[in-house]
């Protein structure tokens, strides 16, 4: 299986995932700002640094660096991962604090202009923006009454959509709307991937309706300074 992050996201954008053999796959962080966990079905991927786990780095006793993490999941629970004791003891030996759990969603660029007759905005203090560049790299963001969409480059350097609609411009489909214009604007005919609260129902639902499909589903750890 492939050895880094990004390999494993473009596989799985292929549509070649982890094997569902109920095994943890730990992998090295692919920047200094994404650290977290990844479950797919009956695999869980780890990226989290050796040097962010003090106690856990390989030595004389011939432990390897994922050692230490590995002892604190109970073996045959696939669950484990993403649940809060290892998610607390992760965030214990990294510094940070583990975000939302969201569904990790996919989806392929769309050809032609998107279909909304959207406005970008070059606006760095416009909230949306201000949250998305905690996370991402890249960032642009577009505007139609009522909401806002935009992508950037979020963990392994992958495209990542985020949607907005206003409270009074909810319940028309306009969060469907934007979501699938996102196809359209995605960069080099690279997939796009977006992370949901699952309990946001209305966005998941925009989001599964704009064609993006549940692949995951994710823990980002997040450097104190970001939350």
């Amino acid at each position: 299986m492939t050895s880094t992050l990004r390999g494993l996201l473009d596989d799985v954008a292929r549509g070649t995932f982890p094997p569902a053999d109920g095994t943890v796959t730990f992998v090295p962080q692919p920047s200094a700002r994404d650290a977290g966990v990844i479950a797919f079905t009956a695999h869980t991927v780890v990226f989290a640094d050796p040097a962010d786990t003090p106690g856990d780095g390989g030595g004389a006793d011939g432990r390897t660096p994922d050692a230490g993490l590995r002892a604190l999941l109970p073996p045959g629970d696939l669950s484990a991962p993403l649940n809060p004791p290892f998610l607390a003891a992760l965030c214990a030996r990294t510094g940070r604090a583990v975000n939302n759990i969201d569904l990790l969603a996919l989806a392929e660029p769309l050809p032609g202009p998107p279909p909304l007759a959207l406005t970008e905005t070059t606006d760095r203090l416009h909230p949306r923006l201000v949250r998305a560049l905690r996370h991402r790299d890249d960032v642009r963001a577009w505007t139609v009454p009522g909401g806002t969409v935009l992508i950037g480059r979020g963990v392994a350097g992958r495209w990542e959509a985020a949607v907005e609609v206003d409270p009074g411009a909810r319940g028309r489909g306009l969060g469907r709307g934007l979501a699938r214009a996102a196809r359209h604007l995605v960069p080099d005919g690279e997939p796009l991937w977006a992370q949901i609260a699952p309990g946001n129902a209305a966005s998941v639902r925009a989001l599964l309706s704009a064609g993006f499909v549940p692949v995951g589903a994710e823990a980002l750890l997040v450097r104190h300074e970001a939350c």
